[in-house]
């Protein structure tokens, strides 16, 4: 859906302070995306405007990074960590098995419903709660961080939130 003026004017207003300068594009991108939860084509042009920049430098970086995203998310996302000690304590059976729950043939792949989406999360360092998960809902701006999973809670956690009946357990965080 296109950004119609007021939100061109809302964009603006929230980069205002960033002055024009190659430094301030992560920053940028950011506050937008945090707004509207994905960066449209129409938010990466105000960006380039308000920033002095061409659109593809915009485009360019923020398509470098994985946490940027240019569709709306799902309701419920779910982060898998991919980090190297989550892998050690087999991340990638929880990672198979929720798909498997979910009725997802890969990471990136959403319910038929948009509901539940479930996509690749870069290593934040919490090694130590090693192998874990995020599970973002969208309308809440709430991030639970579930750790120490097994492949039976992981199911137990999938099935729950494909009925909508899941009950943050983790480690809550507003995003």
């Amino acid at each position: 859906m296109p950004l119609e003026t007021e939100a061109r004017a809302e964009i603006r207003s929230l980069i205002s302070d960033l002055e024009p300068d190659d430094g301030k594009l992560l920053d940028a991108l950011h506050r937008v995306q945090h707004r509207y939860g994905y960066l449209s084509n129409e938010a990466l042009e105000v960006i380039a405007e308000h920033l002095e920049m061409f659109p593809s430098h915009v485009y360019g970086a923020a398509s470098f990074y994985d946490e940027y995203r240019f569709t709306p998310p799902a309701s419920t996302t779910i982060r898998w960590c991919s980090g190297p000690a989550c892998r050690l304590e087999n991340s990638n059976g929880i990672r198979d098995a929720m798909l498997a729950v979910l009725d997802l043939n890969e990471l990136g792949d959403r319910t038929d419903d948009n509901q539940v989406e479930m996509i690749n999360g870069q290593c934040n360092g919490a090694c130590e709660l090693a192998p874990l998960i995020w599970i973002e809902k969208q309308v809440e701006h709430k991030r639970d961080v579930v750790g120490k999973l097994s492949v039976a809670k992981a199911i137990e956690i999938a099935r729950a939130i494909s009925k909508s009946e899941y009950i943050e357990e983790g480690h809550e965080t507003a995003f």
